[in-house]
């Protein structure tokens, strides 16, 4: 986090260091174990660094893209990118480009593979419920992910489970229309192949989940409390929760279930709060409650209040 005026934070080091090494042993017995039940080293090769780069380097453009953001210039908004400006400023970091999604789902988030990629972006609904000061607070809070870095480890850590995904639909696919059909060189039947691939990436994606799950809580925490120590008011963030939290449950479900997809990279989570869904029960996000107790503690450390 060189250069930048956020306050450090080694157990979000820790943990990222972990998820990543974890990852990457992960990655390459996932690479091996496919190899192992039959699967093409053409194909292999093909797809492990074809989404590896895609990943990489559209990360970012395809989160803009799929919120339906654009981004935007001082003359267009210029509130918001004062907002921006004078938090950079504080934080002696390099700004990033700024972008607004047209939705009435209240949100922000940061995306980007490195600092000089990234992309700050906030939706019509948060500009339109939030007061300046808690505006500042939430993109405080999203540019310390940009700072820590977390945003880029997060991006790397979702690779690995999109491809295991991809490869679990495509692998239960062929298993279907290639019916019983035997190899040609007296090994195993295609099908066979399809379904054995289908079970290693079937479990790799659920350990890779369950790691960038444990991070995601982590760095919102961390996020949250950098966030409060570089403007000296969390309770302008604590304010911001609250609020989007109440509205949250006012969004059309239609519009929630297309944000949804994008939760490990939002302020807070885009889930309704009428009835039981998996999205709480696995969320990217810590409960609110104990986002607001941490805050409340570091507003009595820094006596600024409740």
């Amino acid at each position: 986090m060189a250069g930048s005026k956020f306050t450090p934070d080694r157990g979000l080091t820790t943990r990222m260091v972990a998820t990543m090494s974890l990852l990457g042993i992960l990655y390459v017995a996932f690479v091996i174990a496919l190899y192992l039940v039959g699967m093409p080293l053409w194909l292999l090769v093909l797809v492990v660094l074809g989404f590896a780069a895609f990943q990489y380097f559209a990360s970012d453009k395809i989160a803009v893209f799929s919120m339906g953001a654009r981004e935007v210039s001082p003359a267009e908004a210029p509130e918001l990118h004062a907002v921006v400006d004078r938090l950079c400023a504080m934080a002696d970091m390099p700004k990033p480009k700024v972008a607004i999604a047209r939705t009435d789902v209240p949100n922000a988030f940061a995306t980007g593979h490195n600092q000089k990629n990234a992309v700050v972006c906030a939706t019509t609904g948060i500009m339109r419920r939030l007061d300046t000061a808690e505006l500042e607070a939430v993109l405080a809070h999203e540019l310390s992910h940009v700072a820590h870095r977390d945003v880029m480890v997060m991006t790397i850590a979702g690779f690995l489970g999109i491809i295991a995904g991809f490869l679990t639909q495509m692998g239960l696919r062929f298993a279907l229309f290639s019916g019983g059909a035997r190899s040609n060189n007296n090994g195993p039947a295609p099908a066979v192949v399809a379904l054995l691939v289908v079970l290693v990436s079937a479990i790799v994606w659920v350990l890779s989940f369950l790691l960038t799950r444990v991070l995601s809580r982590y760095r919102e925490l961390s996020a949250d409390r950098a966030a409060a120590y570089l403007t000296g008011r969390p309770s302008s963030l604590g304010s911001a929760l609250t609020k989007i939290n109440g509205d949250m449950a006012r969004i059309p479900t239609n519009d929630l279930r297309r944000a949804e997809p994008f939760n490990a990279f939002f302020f807070t989570p885009a889930v309704s709060k009428k009835g039981f869904s998996l999205s709480q029960l696995f969320s990217t996000h810590p409960p609110i409650e104990q986002r607001l107790s941490q805050l409340s503690d570091i507003s009595r450390q820094l006596g600024t209040g409740a």
